[in-house]
């Protein structure tokens, strides 16, 4: 070999002329420099191959997961007037039951699709959502519907996080603007609940609590029912139709070099592209770091490295920059959190309380309006996708200004 040879790519091709070359969050040393050498070379080989195929067909299947997170917590503000009519409780109980569900599944498949991989966690959450949510629609009373919506949760929490990172994992750094556009399946997922309960809660509800019988207030169940199989839908796509290759930088990331280059090439060969990356390559920076990846256990669902360790956490503040960058965000995903909480849950029924105080309070006009706010969400996606990409404003400007308003 070339002793000149470097484990690095010189230059990374696709460089937005607007933006310039992206700044190393890790430029100030990273606590496992021969990953970090290696997850370089892997973007390198995925943006010759560039933006093909399998990564738009990504950008869909995606895309059900963001549709999913939205669709979910949505609908325990959508069907809480008619289940606390219902079943006589106290309605907050219900969000709480869903978001302690979605914080569950966040952490857990957050750091579980770094121990097992990202195929197993992006199937197996939609088909959680779906299943759950569809039993949830013959709940008999109140604590079945909650613990049925917090398994719910448990699934739709981890579709965000994975689905955000399967996507990342395969985008070449020219499209990853793309991530920002993907939002649009959010905003299609609050339109469609809100079309969908709108006949539905309006005309199969009951009007009070008194009286309020199952069989004069079917339009919840219906709601569930028919976004429950709309869920399942979407993870049969995923499932039987699109096949999710697994990361290259997961699999490398746990010595299985040899299996991270051949995704590289299926990837390449779906794009009708072909890749020069080859195993010497990948395994260049174990060479001038004089260490060796391991694959004995490569056939195993856990490796000996597919365990929790502190490392997972401490990698997201291995420099300072890298630090306040993921301390930043966590504050403005809570806040973001918080609000959307507050908003999603309880909008349903500030939209009937203060309808009644300018005379029409009815669930059709509730629901009708709530059609309207999640109509104007959805350009917003794609402003911001377009936003990301201008100068002088760029990602941070754009998150500034939308966590802003």
């Amino acid at each position: 070999m070339d002793s000149t040879f470097s484990p690095l790519p010189r230059a990374l091709p696709g460089v937005s002329p607007i933006t310039g070359p992206a700044i190393d969050l890790y430029e100030e040393g990273y606590d496992d420099p021969v990953y970090q050498a290696k997850a370089r070379i892997l973007n390198h080989a995925i943006q010759d191959i560039g933006m093909g195929r399998y990564q738009w067909y990504l950008f869909v299947v995606a895309g059900f997961g963001w549709f999913a997170d939205s669709v979910w917590p949505l609908l325990s503000g959508l069907i809480l007037a008619p289940v606390v009519n219902e079943f006589h409780f106290n309605g907050p109980f219900l969000s709480l039951a869903s978001n302690v569900g979605l914080l569950v599944g966040a952490v857990f498949w957050g750091l579980g699709c770094d121990i097992w991989g990202r195929r197993w966690s992006f199937n197996i959450t939609l088909f959680i959502a779906g299943l759950f949510g569809l039993a949830a629609s013959g709940a008999p009373n109140f604590v079945a519907l909650a613990s049925l919506f917090a398994v719910v949760g448990v699934g739709v929490g981890g579709n965000m996080p994975v689905d955000s990172a399967v996507f990342l994992d395969f985008v070449p750094g020219s499209h990853q603007y793309l991530l920002t556009i993907l939002s649009i399946w959010w905003c299609l997922g609050q339109l469609l609940s809100s079309l969908v309960a709108w006949p539905l809660i309006a005309n199969y509800s009951c009007a009070n609590a008194s009286n309020c019988t199952k069989s004069d207030n079917m339009g919840w169940r219906y709601l569930l029912l028919t976004l429950g199989s709309i869920t399942l839908f979407l993870w049969a796509i995923r499932f039987f139709v699109f096949t999710l290759l697994e990361s290259p930088r997961f699999l490398s990331g746990i010595g299985r070099d040899a299996d991270a280059v051949e995704v590289i090439h299926k990837l390449a060969e779906f794009n009708g592209h072909e890749s020069s990356l080859t195993l010497e390559e990948l395994e260049a920076p174990d060479r001038v770091a004089g260490t060796r990846s391991s694959s004995l256990e490569r056939h195993k669902l856990l490796s000996k490295s597919s365990k929790y360790d502190p490392v997972h956490i401490k990698a997201l503040f291995a420099t300072p920059k890298m630090a306040w960058s993921t301390s930043l965000l966590i504050v403005i995903w809570g806040i973001i959190g918080l609000a959307s909480t507050l908003y999603n849950n309880f909008l349903p029924y500030l939209l009937s309380s203060r309808g009644a105080v300018f005379g029409d309070g009815s669930l059709f006009i509730t629901y009708r309006n709530q059609v309207i706010l999640s109509v104007i969400g959805v350009p917003a996606a794609l402003i911001a996708g377009w936003a990301v990409e201008l100068p002088y404003i760029g990602r941070k400007g754009t998150l500034a200004i939308a966590s802003g308003e």
